[in-house]
This record gives C-alpha cells, structure tokens and sequence, in this order.
C-alpha cells in the first residue's frame, strides 16, 4: 500500500484570470499523455475545446468558472489534477480545491508579473503550507526581465525562489531555456496552433548553434545573468519546496509548449508524495489501515444525458475498493461507495481502488455536503471546510408557477454544490432561502445552470445588503434581536449559525462600536 501511495501527486494550477492557467492545464495533459492533441478556449471550431473547460458557459465565455478534475498517469505516478477557477467570484471553488491537494503550480504572466488575485491565492498556499511550484509563461510575448520576475517574486510573496531554468530572451526573439540543474539549453520550434509536442533540440551553451540563434549582446546578457544566479542560488534543497520556503521556478510559454515538459519533469522530481491530514488535531496516517476522505466538491449534471451528481473524495489515508461502506460522520450514517469512477474533466469510467492521496468521484444521491468525512473508523473526523462571507445577495424565484417543481429540483440540486449560500432570515414570507455569493458572476452561472440543466428561466431579486457576518455562538437569537438595526437582517445559515447582514461596512463597524458584547466572525465558527 505505500508504495503505490507514495506514487500519487495530487496538484492544482492557480494564476490570476489569463495568465493562461488552462492552457498550461492543457499542455500538461497533452505530454503526460493523456491528450494527442491539445485544445484551446481560443481554438478555431475546427480544433479540439479545452478538456478542463467542459461546462457549457466555459465554452462560451473562454474561461473556467468551476474546478475540474483530470487524472492521468506519466512515467509510472497517477497525477491528479486540478484546474481551478482563476476568477475572484469563484475563489471559495478554488480554497476547497486547495484544501485537497499537496501542491499547486503558480502561473504567472510574465507580462505583467504578480496579480491581486495570484497574491490571495497564494496566501491561501502559505497558510495550510502548500509547496508552490511557479510557472513564468507567455515568454513568447513581451515580457518583463526574467531577474525582475523573480525579485517581485521574492519580494512580494516573500518565499525563496530557485530558477530551475532560465529564458533565452522574450517576444518575438523567444528561443528556449536554459536548464541550469542539467546545464543544457533547450532550443524549441514552433509548432502550428499549440497542438503537438514542440520539438526540442539540446545542446551546450557554448555551442556555436546556440550563440547562432543569440545576437553577441542576448548571449552576453544571459551568460551573465547565469553567472549571478550561480553566485546567489547555491542548490534547490527539496525539503524548503516541501515546505513551502523555496519555489522552484519555470520559464516558457504553454501556447507554444515552450518549457512545458520540463515543468512537468521538474514538478515529478521535486514534488513530495501525500501529505497526511489532521483529524481533531491529529494527523492521520497515510498507511491506517480501513479508509478515510473528506468531500471537497460536488457537482450536478457533468453528464447532461444523464443528469447525475458527482461527489469528489480526497482519499486521506487507507485504501479504498468499490462497494466498500463507509460512515459520514456528520450524519451518522453508513453509505455504500458503489458508483466510484475516475474522471477526466467530463469523461468518467469506473474505478475499482484508490489509495491516499487519490481524487475519487462517487456518482450518488446519498446524503452528502462539501466538508463531509467518510470513514471506516467513525472517531476520524477531519475539519471543517471553513467559509467565505459572501458580498452580494438575491432571492431566486421562478417566473412560471408551471415549472415550480423543476425550479425547486434546481435551486436544491445546486445549492448541494456551494455554488452560492443560503440563508433564512427572520421574518422572511419568500418561499425560497436568500442566496449569497462572493460575486455576481456567481449569480450569472446560477441563473445560465437553471435554465440550460432545468429548463426554468429564474429571475434573481437583489436585496442591498453587501455585509455578512457570523455571530459568536454565545449569543442566543433574543439577545441579537433587540439589537439589530432597522436596516440590517438577520438569520441563520444552512447549517442553523446566526447571521447578520449590513448594507455596508460602515454601519458594520458603527454596530460592533455600540454593541460590544456581541462579537462577529467573518466566517463561521466550527470549534476545529
């Protein structure tokens, strides 16, 4: 068992939106083996579309908007990736990725340099100690100097870097890179539209084949920067990349597959195998015998023909076999893990095993929500998945009393997923919860979901509250009562915590001024 565990790398991309995460995402696929031919959200309708993009409105708006899964095995490991969602309004998606995962790869345009949003997801790393692997691409394009890239790195995310290779030039004069841990340089060709391995061509960097392909100044500039980087980087220590200190970086372009399988080379030799998950504080080891998981995603209708419902499980630790039963924790109940599949993007075939580290879906009806722990042993219970507090609010309704029962099957199919929260506030006479979410585009897929998966045209009522937070347990519902303005809310969550809403921070704040005996949280508090 541990030697097939030790074989897992389970990972996610992370980037600011288009700093061409799905791409990357693709081209991986494409040299692991998994595609022949890669696709493009900007493909023409003759080329393939993007594996990870498999939802209807991804195709259409060119970017992802839900977290996928594609596994696939390269040089003898079982890869389990996963492409996140690059948009801020689907940050909470990417967080619960990130819960599941033992690394992540970091793209960053090297156009632009470091975004706001690849800052918070990198905080996001930090904080559980995910080892960070950074991919500088579109080198193909203008780009800023590779030495500034990396100093904004350092100093910006604060982490230790590691040129793994280096950049011969930028924009059109983009050639290759420089592998200095192997000492080659790689001279890449252009391949039409991205869609094949590029070939590549090694050779030393005193070759007169490479100093042909430099003008006397680039090859001058990069010997010298090379030489500085030897002088400042002694040696990639392994164990400050597995602990998150040190991120080993990359150069290239994924359009071109440019340094995309040296990437992919270098994140199998650095990268670590599972990492263990805590249960009540505790680790638990990879290797305990039986079997453990939590939920991290759910999702409705991946197959629109048969419009069923896939659990993902990021397997703890044990090993796992199909029709296995295991309990949930939160309700106390025994669940049969029949239906296991693996998954590639929308594409499934059943599964029969899986071991620690593994991403497994369960096609099911069960009774299972995001943050649920399936376990042999009912004394393992892993922590809570914590939450976002949501910034904009609707109440859905149908605009049909004809199609009430379809829109009633949506709205609790879809809320399954988290793709929003909902909320019961007091006094409310709506026959459906409020719904909350980081950002309206949230509300856009909500609403496109309705009509293309159950056929209702769902009309969304905002309401002018942009504030949620959490109230402390201690306070009972009669004390918060007396004290809420007349134009805030309040209620309680789907997992029965008090709430309150305000129409903006500062009555927020001016609330906490004059009630301090009342004590808000920004997420909920779970005792973890």
């Amino acid at each position: 068992m541990n030697n097939e565990i030790s074989k897992r790398r389970t990972f996610a991309i992370i980037s600011h939106p288009d700093a061409g995460k799905t791409t990357l995402t693709e081209k991986l696929l494409l040299y692991g083996g998994a595609l022949e031919l890669a696709g493009s959200v900007t493909a023409k309708k003759k080329q393939r579309e993007t594996s990870s993009d498999w939802m209807e409105l991804e195709k259409k708006r060119g970017i992802s908007i839900s977290s996928t899964v594609l596994q696939f095995e390269y040089s003898g490991y079982q890869f389990n990736l996963l492409d996140t969602p690059g948009h801020k309004d689907f940050s909470e998606d990417t967080y619960r990725v990130l819960l599941a995962v033992d690394a992540a790869i970091m793209v960053i345009d090297a156009g632009k340099g470091i975004e706001n949003q690849t800052l918070k997801l990198f905080e996001v790393c930090r904080k559980r100690g995910v080892p960070i692997f950074t991919f500088m691409n579109k080198l193909d394009r203008p780009a800023k100097s590779p030495l500034e890239l990396i100093d904004q790195v350092e100093k910006e995310l604060n982490i230790q870097t590691f040129p793994v290779n280096w950049p011969l030039e930028s924009g059109p004069f983009f050639k290759g890179v420089y592998d200095r841990v192997k000492k080659q340089v790689h001279m890449f060709e252009k391949v039409p539209g991205g869609a094949y391995k590029a070939p590549v061509s090694v050779h030393d960097f005193s070759d007169d084949s490479v100093k042909e392909k430099l003008s006397e100044k680039a090859y001058e500039e990069i010997a010298e920067e090379l030489e500085m980087l030897e002088f400042a980087h002694n040696g990639l220590d392994i164990d400050e990349v597995l602990s998150g200190k040190t991120t080993p970086v990359f150069f290239g372009s994924a359009a071109n597959n440019f340094g995309v399988e040296l990437l992919l080379k270098g994140f199998l030799e650095y990268s670590g195998e599972p990492v263990s998950r805590n249960a009540n504080g505790t680790p638990v080891p990879l290797d305990k015998p039986g079997f453990t998981g939590f939920v991290f995603k759910i999702q409705t209708n991946m197959n629109p023909k048969h419009r069923d419902r896939v659990v993902f499980i990021r397997a703890c630790s044990g090993k796992f076999t199909r029709d296995m039963t295991a309990y949930n924790t939160r309700t106390g109940r025994e669940v049969r893990l029949s239906n296991s599949q693996s998954v590639f993007g929308q594409e499934r075939e059943i599964r029969e095993e899986g071991y620690a580290g593994d991403i497994i879906g369960f096609i099911t009806n069960a009774d299972l929500r995001i943050g649920d722990t399936l376990t042999t042993d009912p004394k393992i219970v892993y922590n809570e998945i914590p939450r976002f507090a949501p910034e904009v609010f609707a109440y859905m309704e149908s605009n049909t009393v004809s199609n009430y029962k379809a829109f009633r099957k949506g709205v609790d199919h879809l809320l399954a997923e988290d793709l929003v929260q909902s909320f019961e506030l007091a006094g409310s006479t709506s026959a459906t919860p409020l719904l909350g979410a980081v950002g309206p585009l949230q509300f856009e897929v909500l609403q496109y979901r309705m009509k293309d998966e159950y056929g209702v045209d769902a009309v969304l009522v905002s309401k002018p509250w942009t504030v949620l937070r959490w109230v402390d347990p201690a306070v009972s519902v009669d004390e918060l009562k007396k004290v809420v303005p007349y134009d805030c809310a309040h209620g309680k969550d789907d997992k029965d915590r008090l709430v309150i809403l305000f129409p903006n921070g500062w009555t927020m704040r001016y609330f906490m001024e004059k009630n301090k005996e009342i004590i808000l949280h920004e997420s909920p508090v779970t005792g973890d």
